[in-house]
């Protein structure tokens, strides 16, 4: 919980620093403040569960864990965004408070207790994204994605009301463990019906959040319009919350009715792993091929919820802090290069942009490398073992065919990823050595290190959820 708190007081507290004469002093104290809610939020690791706001949050490990992953995701954006000082134009106090509140609505999706809880979260995260989307008012595309963004938002949330709605109509309650009891003792007849009404049209406004197929179709779009550095903290600490969401949903309230929607998660997750991964071969544009890659993630991830074990609650969790470890990465570098190449004044976001990366950019070719092997799941990174849990779990569930599915579009994945190496390392370009922040290199090379780290020795935190 005391992350939640400290974020509200701290993003009030950014505004106003918007007000001092200085900008420089934005970024320092919003990381500072990270920091603070870092360590607050394991203060409380093995004393849960814990509950509060009238038992409509639950703190326990698996959420520490999850707030773990989104507060160190979210500072090592930050530490990657100091480009809003360069731009007299922008409000980076704005910037930063709407993310520092919008982490407060992806808090409370990881510990929601009570369905009401859970909507809050998800309406306090997705407003601030769809008006960060839309920040570069300049832009058409940024316009254009930040109108997407909010429409099919807004069907989004009103199919999400509905499932509420319904579920409540069938249980009388709003309460995770009521309505798990319920489910668990329920004979069929029409409040059966009513509640599984409810569930799936619940599972669509959240299977939306995480872009899941079929309800994907905003997500190129969007993740090309938006500046990139939100294009970052979208696909990475949304993805999070919103599965961490969808894990604390099934996992403590449809546990008695998993015949019914194992099926459903599993069909979209093969249909995830399909649009995800072929959508990304056919892209010539680095961003939109990052964004059908966060969708075939999202299936990869829709595979451990169909076990539902301590197996897939830990390969989750892993595969989680995998990729986003690596996604910081392959934007951080995108957002380098494709400001020292433009074209027509734009950003060059495109594969030809790291034509002859390594020859004068050693490092950041090396970043960029980890981080596509780890996305691709190569053995020795974080990411080959993110995959082979997720496998496992399936596996030990006895669900065999979805891990063979998966593992064919593996394949399918190392075809586009290694385009930028090729392009990296084997093709000549005429990139000049690029200025890299101090802060900015041991960002990216922190998470480049913890990404070979969990790759080597990926049981380092086995036992302590």
């Amino acid at each position: 919980m005391y992350p939640i708190v400290l974020l509200s007081f701290f993003g009030i507290v950014t505004l106003f620093l918007g007000f001092s004469k200085s900008k420089n002093i934005l970024l320092p104290a919003t990381l500072l403040f990270l920091i603070i809610a870092l360590a607050g939020n394991f203060l409380e690791w093995n004393k849960g569960p814990l509950l509060y706001f009238y038992d409509m949050l639950r703190v326990d490990n698996v959420t520490l864990a999850f707030n773990g992953i989104i507060l160190l995701s979210a500072f090592m954006i930050f530490a990657i965004s100091g480009g809003f000082q360069d731009n007299p134009d922008s409000e980076p106090a704005e910037y930063f408070g709407l993310m520092l509140f919008s982490l407060v609505g992806a808090l409370m999706m990881v510990g929601f207790q009570h369905l009401i809880m859970l909507f809050i979260g998800v309406e306090i995260l997705s407003v601030a994204m769809y008006v960060l989307t839309g920040s570069n008012k300049r832009n058409l595309r940024s316009n254009e994605a930040a109108l997407k963004y909010f429409l099919m938002g807004a069907f989004a949330t009103g199919f999400m009301l509905f499932g509420i709605t319904l579920l409540y109509g069938a249980t009388g309650s709003f309460k995770l463990e009521q309505i798990q009891g319920f489910a668990s003792n329920m004979q069929v007849g029409s409040e059966s019906y009513i509640l599984y009404a409810g569930l799936l049209l619940l599972l669509i406004g959240m299977l939306f959040k995480v872009s899941a197929a079929p309800f994907h179709f905003w997500t190129p779009d969007v993740y090309e319009g938006a500046p990139t550095i939100f294009t970052t903290f979208m696909s990475t600490v949304v993805k999070t919350a919103g599965f961490a969401a969808l894990f604390r949903l099934l996992s403590g309230s449809f546990t008695g009715v998993y015949g019914f929607w194992w099926i459903v998660i599993a069909a979209i997750a093969v249909l995830t792993l399909l649009v995800g991964n072929i959508g990304a071969t056919s892209q010539n544009s680095f961003k939109r091929m990052l964004a059908y890659s966060g969708i075939s993630h999202a299936g990869y991830l829709l595979i451990a919820l169909t076990a539902l074990s301590k197996p897939s609650q830990n390969a989750i969790i892993f595969y989680s802090l995998a990729y986003s470890l690596s996604t910081i990465c392959a934007f951080g570098v995108l957002m380098l290069v494709s400001k020292e190449k433009t074209i027509g004044g734009q950003p060059n976001e495109y594969y030809d942009a790291f034509n002859g990366l390594a020859k004068q950019n050693p490092l950041l070719a090396f970043v960029l490398t980890v981080s596509m092997l780890s996305l691709a799941g190569i053995p020795l990174t974080a990411g080959f073992w993110g995959k082979f849990f997720i496998f496992t779990s399936a596996a030990e569930r006895g669900i065999i065919w979805i891990t063979v599915i998966a593992v064919l579009m593996s394949t399918v994945g190392i075809y586009y990823y290694f385009r930028v190496i090729i392009s990296s390392y084997l093709k000549e370009g005429d990139l000049v050595k690029i200025r890299v922040a101090p802060f900015y290199k041991v960002i990216l090379v922190l998470a480049t290190f913890l990404t070979i780290l969990f790759g080597l020795a990926p049981g380092i935190f086995e036992g302590l959820i």
